[in-house]
């Protein structure tokens, strides 16, 4: 409730300052990783004239940080929603989930680059207070959830809808760290093939 009356009483242009920062600090992120994020890289990605205009808008570097994760999530979400929310089925659902998984990837890539950042600095602890972000992040309870509407709903087969939720992750996770590593997969191209996999997979008998 603090939290949420503090940013209600930011102005216009207290806002439009943090949020240049935060963007800044993405694509410091991106670029030089975490070690390298330091105020005084950040400032001159954000073009500011010191360090200074940072530390009255933060209280110190794990606050951005952990802006910038929260913003980068929030993003993917909006991709996500957008498309699944248009869906009318479970299995159209499914699709959208799939693909925009890729999208996101294709239309933020320096955002995507920056998130890799923050998952292995969530995994190796090198920064607190990210738990609702590691859990958007790392959980499929969401997409096993939609799977078992859809297989009440009759629109798929028999499986175990966590496990289904995994092997999913898993593929779509396994051919984004391939694209990072080796910047030679055709994403869209991936995309369709895991949509017709997993929706031949899924389908009733």
């Amino acid at each position: 409730m603090a939290k949420a009356a503090q940013a209600n009483a930011r102005t216009f242009t207290q806002k439009a300052r943090r949020a240049q920062i935060i963007e800044a600090a993405i694509e410091t992120l991106a670029e030089a990783g975490y070690a390298k994020a330091t105020f005084s890289r950040i400032s001159q990605q954000a073009e500011l004239c010191s360090t200074g205009l940072i530390s009255y808008h933060f209280s110190g570097k794990p606050e951005l940080l952990r802006e910038a994760a929260r913003t980068i999530v929030a993003q993917a979400e909006s991709v996500a929603g957008s498309r699944i929310g248009t869906e009318r089925t479970y299995r159209g659902k499914l699709n959208a989930y799939i693909a925009a998984s890729f999208e996101f990837v294709v239309r933020y890539p320096v955002h995507t680059r920056a998130l890799t950042e923050i998952v292995a600095m969530i995994r190796d602890r090198r920064i607190t207070g990210l738990d609702e972000v590691e859990h958007t992040l790392m959980s499929v309870d969401r997409l096993a959830s939609l799977l078992e509407r859809g297989r009440r709903a009759g629109e798929f087969g028999t499986f175990d809808s966590l496990a289904m939720a995994l092997a999913i992750r898993g593929a779509i996770d396994n051919v984004l760290c391939h694209h990072f590593r080796t910047a030679e997969v055709d994403l869209n191209h991936c995309a369709r093939e895991l949509t017709t996999m997993f929706d031949r997979c899924t389908r009733p008998a």
